[in-house]
């Protein structure tokens, strides 16, 4: 069978794009979505997503990690979605969609800088050396010396697959404060199991984390990520973030057809 997939970036975080509405994608094919996404043998991306029909709102997101899986929310795969049903005309400059951890509002501007609002965040776990928290999806963030040379696929492999968070797993970002507002990241994502240039669960973590554990008193603070620019703003009441938009570019990369 013939499909046609459209590819996008949100500061090198890419994905591969399918058009679902028609349901005629075989979803539950493990192998098939792992060859997709491989770099070497197929399309290439760090996980494939699917846009689906919703009775309740604009569409469906359905993704799946760069190893077959389907998986928890994607951030940035979720900006580059809204950029995507842009493309099909499903949406015109805004939407509501729902994805696996719930509702999700956007915007799109004429530049292409997709505003994102994430879920609220109610219970982060504090330590000495690292803060924990679900933004979507699992994200252990820790403060390093030397960022840029950090080793991040052996270092967040450790703390993945490590006793602290079981069989499940986390992600894990690397931070590196610059500035009152602005932090630099890197991060090791379960799933591609390796450094990606980016991921806006991540970087959504990483701007709580900072104003949770006193690093920042901001509530919009860049992240500088291996791809480019993001930023997160949030407001706190009482212990919960709430109004969380991650916000940055979704940008078309090329489309084509390939026969699954």
């Amino acid at each position: 069978m013939l499909i046609e997939f459209y590819k996008y970036q949100g500061t090198g975080n890419d994905f591969v794009m399918i058009d679902n509405r028609m349901d005629i994608f075989p979803k539950e094919d493990v192998e098939l979505i792992a060859h997709l996404c491989d770099r070497r043998f197929g399309i290439g991306g760090d996980g494939l997503i699917l846009l689906e029909n919703d009775y309740d709102t604009d569409f469906k997101m359905v993704y799946y990690n760069s190893d077959g899986n389907q998986s928890s929310m994607c951030g940035n795969g979720g900006r580059c979605l809204v950029a995507f049903a842009k493309e099909l005309n499903v949406i015109i400059d805004g939407c509501t969609f729902i994805a696996t951890d719930g509702v999700h509002q956007a915007t799109i501007a004429n530049d292409g800088i997709v505003s994102l609002q994430m879920i609220d965040v109610t219970s982060i776990k504090i330590e000495s050396d690292y803060t924990f928290m679900n933004t979507g999806s699992p994200h252990h963030v820790q403060l390093v010396d030397d960022l840029e040379h950090y080793n991040i696929k052996e270092n967040g492999a450790a703390l993945r697959y490590g006793p602290l968070y079981g069989k499940e797993g986390s992600n894990v970002n690397f931070v590196k404060k610059i500035n009152e507002d602005t932090f630099s990241l890197r991060t090791y994502e379960r799933g591609v199991e390796d450094e990606t240039l980016a991921c806006g669960t991540g970087a959504t973590a990483v701007a709580i984390a900072m104003n949770a554990t006193g690093q920042t008193d901001a509530s919009s603070i860049k992240l500088n990520v291996e791809g480019g620019k993001l930023a997160v703003s949030f407001d706190k009441v009482d212990n919960t973030y709430t109004n969380v938009f991650l916000i940055g570019p979704a940008e078309f990369v090329f489309k084509g057809e390939i026969d699954i």
